[in-house]
């Protein structure tokens, strides 16, 4: 009789975790009701002290995040004044939503603050002494880790170590989890059990010791996922409930998704849920590893294996190494940087001694980072997500049998997923969102050439690390065949170094005319890295395909050296302006017979140097694209622009996201992805 209720239970808990998912689905498509106030009020409820600004989490009838040079507590009152738009969501596809991410944390709002008054100082002592801890571990030379680990705050180590971290697939030690609960319940039951005998007792001051700390930590959406199913663990214990623990887990999840739906876009959330559940099911073979190492690499393997369809759809490579990578930074994190950063925060003298250690641990990464095996793997939908844990099962079911065997099917679903991009019968050209910038994709016949790389002069972020690059992975992308750059202009090609430094090119096309400063940097590097570089061709062949260089005429300025191209590919007619002016035009129409063109790349951003009424009559283009940056210094496009262009549907970065022109089976079809919209 026992057994028949927990099989309803059971049936009950898995028929109401799917309902928690229709109404998530539902949910995460309804827009919210917006207070749209040009003035917020709200409480401080969180705090980040980064190197030289101070990050705040305001929450009053909305919830937002600001960046200001003024120092406030956390709990005090503030008045935010201020416009208030939507957060935009990606504008190249597959790469990180920024709108998600906010509404992951119940945020569906963005201000720019034009002032910040305080209306009431924080007197909660709650507050107060989360205040003391943050001031107090900013004293610390390790402060950044003490805040990684205490406060799940890691925006203070430096990015190439975080990104070593995550090349090396242990990132994950870093985020406040499981783990470190485990840690902790283990540390102060010990100490409790010592105190008081009573286990009830003993476990009711640590789970309000557990909701503290997910208060430091901000209620990060892994570290309410540890609590709430180790206070599940803990009931189904006490009461004798007889639950599994993956079923506890299916509960957990579903007390989340109900909370916050859009949890689903949290990288933290989902690995969190996915590889819990898998070392919950292999938990009885894991344990069964008497040798502490081999327990380690088993628990890593499973854990990776698990994790690589949100690894690839998020970062879009995998590596190889991270397994054996863990068997070194499992144990040197787990159970020496922890404990001892929770021992420094109360014996300060241990600073130097963390500071040793993170430094070790640091350098290891950067080396190890080197040795690296990184597969590329193009974005994933959801039928070949569901293929992948399909295999993954294949998998786990393979380890409980003792038969590797069965890890075949994944390695051959991972090949054969490598290969998908080279049996592509799909062109396409696709205009990136770089802002005041130029940056064009065309993927043909397995080749790919990139016309232009974009480039912000004095940001501090780049864009082809962070976007271009990313875009291509996601793609399958391992290499660019042709980097053409129209002419030397930073935001045509300032980001090529960085480009040529990362990724692997094979070769570099330059306009005609002089080498300018910023081409000169670059051919260094191409001459260091042996990588071949041209200058002023008149063609390009591409297979069956060509690409004609029209301007090859010198001029004394940059922009009216720019290339022009033009491609007829897969019978549409595409042109490519660079920078080109109306004189470059004139040039062009005296030397060639242009045809009507299907896709016209506007010159020189929409300004009104360029596209000139006899050259857009002449060319009479069926669409055009102008690539420009959202409120840009210029005013481009120009209005005079526009108005030549009013025959040509005409799409634009700023407003429009990156533009897809796709071919197949001779048919023409375009994808915006827009601010708002999102992903094609």
């Amino acid at each position: 009789m026992k057994n028949l209720r927990i099989i309803l239970l059971y049936r009950i808990i898995l028929l109401t975790l799917l309902v928690t998912i229709g109404i998530t689905l539902y949910r995460i498509k309804i827009n919210p009701k917006i207070n749209t106030n040009k003035t917020l009020i709200g409480q401080i409820i969180n705090k980040k002290i980064l190197e030289d600004e101070i990050e705040l989490e305001i929450k009053g009838k909305e919830k937002v995040i600001i960046k200001t040079q003024e120092n406030y507590n956390i709990g005090d009152l503030v008045e935010l004044k201020g416009k208030i738009e939507l957060p935009n969501k990606n504008t190249i596809p597959n790469l990180f939503n920024y709108k998600n991410y906010l509404k992951s944390k119940k945020i569906n709002i963005t201000i720019a603050p034009t002032s910040i008054k305080l209306l009431k100082q924080n007197k909660n002592l709650i507050y107060k002494t989360k205040e003391n801890i943050i001031n107090y571990i900013e004293k610390f030379k390790t402060k950044e880790y003490l805040k990684t680990f205490i406060l799940g705050d890691n925006s203070n180590i430096e990015k190439n170590i975080l990104t070593s971290y995550q090349t090396n697939g242990i990132s994950h030690l870093f985020a406040i989890s499981g783990m470190h609960l485990s840690l902790f319940s283990n540390i102060l039951l010990l100490i409790l059990k010592k105190i008081n005998k009573n286990e009830a007792i003993n476990h009711l001051i640590l789970i309000i010791f557990f909701i503290f700390f997910a208060f430091l930590t901000n209620y990060t959406p892994s570290i309410l996922r540890a609590l709430i199913l180790y206070i599940l663990t803990t009931l189904n214990k006490k009461l004798n409930l007889n639950i599994k623990t993956i079923y506890l887990l299916i509960i957990d999840l579903i007390i989340l998704l109900l909370y916050n739906p859009f949890y689903i876009y949290n990288i933290g959330f989902i690995y969190s849920f996915i590889i819990t559940a898998s070392l919950i099911i292999t938990s009885k073979i894991i344990n069964k590893q008497k040798k502490y190492t081999k327990k380690i690499l088993l628990t890593s393997t499973i854990s990776f294996i698990t994790s690589i369809p949100i690894s690839i759809n998020n970062f879009h490579e995998i590596n190889l190494l991270t397994p054996i990578t863990n068997l070194i930074f499992v144990p040197l994190i787990s159970l020496i940087i922890f404990p001892l950063s929770l021992l420094t925060l109360l014996i300060k003298p241990l600073d130097n001694i963390l500071l040793i250690t993170t430094k070790i641990l640091e350098n290891l990464s950067l080396l190890i980072e080197k040795l690296r095996i990184n597969i590329i793997l193009s974005h994933i939908p959801w039928y070949m997500i569901i293929i992948y844990y399909i295999t993954i099962i294949i998998f786990i079911k393979g380890i409980e049998q003792k038969q590797i065997k069965k890890l075949l099917p994944l390695i051959l679903i991972i090949v054969i997923h490598t290969k998908i991009k080279n049996i592509s019968t799909i062109t396409r050209i696709t205009s990136l969102d770089v802002g005041q910038g130029d940056s064009t994709l065309i993927e043909l016949n397995n080749k790919n050439i990139l016309i232009d790389t974009g480039g912000r002069p004095n940001s501090n972020t780049s864009l082809v690390l962070n976007k271009t690059i990313p875009y291509l992975k996601s793609l399958g992308i391992k290499k660019i065949h042709y980097a053409v750059l129209t002419h030397g202009d930073y935001d045509h090609m300032g980001e090529a170094i960085n480009l040529i430094n990362n990724f692997k090119v094979e070769k570099v096309i330059f306009n005609c005319g002089p080498y300018n400063d910023l081409e000169q940097e670059l051919i260094k590097v191409l001459n260091k890295k042996h990588i071949k570089y041209y200058s002023c061709i008149k063609e390009l062949n591409i297979d069956k395909n060509k690409l004609y260089f029209l301007q090859t005429k010198e001029y004394d300025n940059e922009n009216d050296n720019s290339n022009v191209i033009y491609a007829k590919l897969n019978r549409y007619k595409f042109m490519f302006m660079g920078d080109a002016s109306v004189t470059t035009e004139k040039e062009i129409l005296n030397n060639y017979n242009l045809p009507n063109i299907d896709v016209l790349k506007v010159g020189h951003h929409g300004s009104k140097t360029s596209s000139g009424k006899e050259f857009i009559n002449e060319i009479n283009p069926k669409y055009s694209i102008i690539s420009v940056g959202k409120n840009n210094r210029y005013g481009h496009p120009n209005k005079e622009t526009l108005d030549t262009l009013v025959n040509s549907k005409i799409y634009r970065t700023d407003s429009d996201g990156s533009i897809m022109f796709k071919i197949k089976n001779n048919k023409l079809k375009i994808e915006t992805c827009s601010p708002q919209e999102g992903r094609w």
